[in-house]
């Protein structure tokens, strides 16, 4: 075992263990996680909740002591073509939630294309999204978060460092997600590390069969996790690792994994994290 000292704040989508924030929270804290990664709440999702469902929300956290590692949003999971203020409204809502619920991370999306067609298509309309989207998270004082998911723009890390160089914003940087790069063919470590690592803010934990697309926990995929997590600990790395298991139901704007399958994730990734002297809290 390493010798090195390093610990990371572990966190995890709630929704995947129930819709219940209470149990949500139960779950995570009996898995040693004392912050929560809010995507939705009752059912609902987090920009669609309102302001006396977020008071609510946030006395849950309160009461139970747990804090809030990101506003998981479904901004600019959504047509590129749309207008631009489409989503600068629904950011409005996430920021809302995010200063509510005392989070300062927002995670969002590069947007989809139309089927048939070229990533290059939509760069001009992804980046001038991205950079209002950016406009407005500079002025509310919040960092936004984008996610490597498979079929936007930014899939692979060649165009996600073409976003956040392109964008140039110090409030939009990376969240890594090592299965969401073997999904679309890449080796996450060997291919994107080195690429994106001055830029990577937050870690999401879940890992990938290569020949299937499998969501798998972490350590028993292709993801290169052993190799990441190594490296981010010799790196300094000192932020969030939120577990996204997708263990169970999956769609377009979640997942859930339910708390038995949430458990295994968690020990998945304990177990590399115990193997490289990284403890959690």
């Amino acid at each position: 075992m390493s010798t090195t000292t390093a610990s990371w704040a572990l966190s995890g989508f709630g929704d995947e263990i129930d819709a219940d924030p209470v149990v949500q929270v139960a779950v995570l804290q009996s898995l040693g996680a004392n912050h929560i990664e809010v995507r939705s709440a009752w059912g609902t999702n987090i920009i669609e909740l309102s302001p006396e469902q977020l008071a609510a929300l946030a006395a849950v956290f309160a009461e139970r002591d747990m804090g809030v590692s990101a506003i998981a949003s479904p901004i600019g999971k959504v047509d590129a073509g749309l207008p631009v203020e489409h989503e600068v409204e629904r950011l409005g809502a996430a920021i809302a939630a995010c200063h509510r619920l005392d989070s300062r991370y927002i995670r969002l999306f590069s947007f989809y294309r139309a089927e048939g067609t070229e990533p290059a298509s939509i760069r001009d309309a992804v980046l001038t999204r991205l950079r209002a989207l950016a406009d407005l998270a500079e002025r509310e004082g919040v960092i936004l978060l984008h996610e490597n998911e498979k079929d936007i723009y930014g899939d692979t890390p060649e165009r996600v460092l073409d976003i956040i160089e392109s964008v140039g914003s110090d409030a939009l940087r990376v969240a890594w997600d090592s299965a969401n790069f073997v999904q679309v063919g890449v080796r996450p470590f060997t291919e994107g590390y080195a690429m994106l690592r001055p830029h990577l803010e937050y870690l999401q934990v879940k890992d990938a069969v290569a020949a299937t697309g499998a969501v798998v926990p972490a350590g028993e995929g292709d993801g290169q996790l052993l190799e990441t997590l190594t490296a981010l600990r010799d790196d300094g790395y000192a932020g969030f690792a939120s577990l996204e298991p997708h263990l169970a139901d999956v769609t377009s704007m979640g997942a859930f994994s339910g708390p038995v399958a949430f458990g295994r994730a968690a020990r998945g990734f304990a177990s590399l994290t115990n193997q490289l002297g990284i403890s959690t809290r």
